[in-house]
């Protein structure tokens, strides 16, 4: 309740109720690990956006690599998914790398674990990705190669209704 204390819930709970798809896409966000949260309101729009606010990255989105394109050049040892095929199939983004410092801001999250994060374009026709995590008291994003994948490091969602 610290996030938003002046939250009007019936509101929210409206805009889920009357858009099924996307309240589907929460339930996957929840039903995954991520602890679904509003972390912000368009009062123009009257759009919300959750994002995970679960303290570490998903666990049932980890040790995934990057895209489809990274899950297919990986040879030997695959991982089940990638995690933008797994963001797409729930009907979620992955988080950009402003929104993974916005969500900082908010406490602290991904001390033991990493989130890939949305890439842009040509980090990604070079083979790279990019994921954030928290260490000594500040945000890092690291790349690494698309088709790793570790135990550790899963992604996290964001969805606007």
């Amino acid at each position: 309740m610290n996030r938003h204390p002046n939250a009007d819930w019936e509101s929210i709970k409206k805009r889920l109720v009357s858009n099924p798809i996307k309240l589907t896409a929460i339930k996957s966000m929840e039903e995954t690990g991520g602890e679904p949260d509003v972390v912000e309101h368009n009062p123009t729009t009257g759009e919300y956006t959750f994002f995970d606010c679960s303290a570490e990255s998903p666990k049932g989105r980890r040790s995934l690599c990057y895209d489809h394109d990274a899950l297919n050049a990986r040879k030997e040892y695959k991982p089940q998914n990638s995690a933008m095929n797994m963001a797409a199939e729930m009907g979620v983004k992955i988080l950009s790398q402003e929104q993974y410092h916005q969500l900082q801001l908010l406490g602290t999250f991904d001390t033991k674990t990493s989130s890939w994060l949305e890439t842009s374009r040509d980090i990604r026709a070079l083979g790279g990705a990019i994921f954030g995590d928290w260490r000594y008291g500040k945000v890092f994003i690291y790349h690494n190669g698309a088709e790793s994948y570790y135990a550790a490091r899963g992604f996290r969602a964001y969805l606007t209704v």
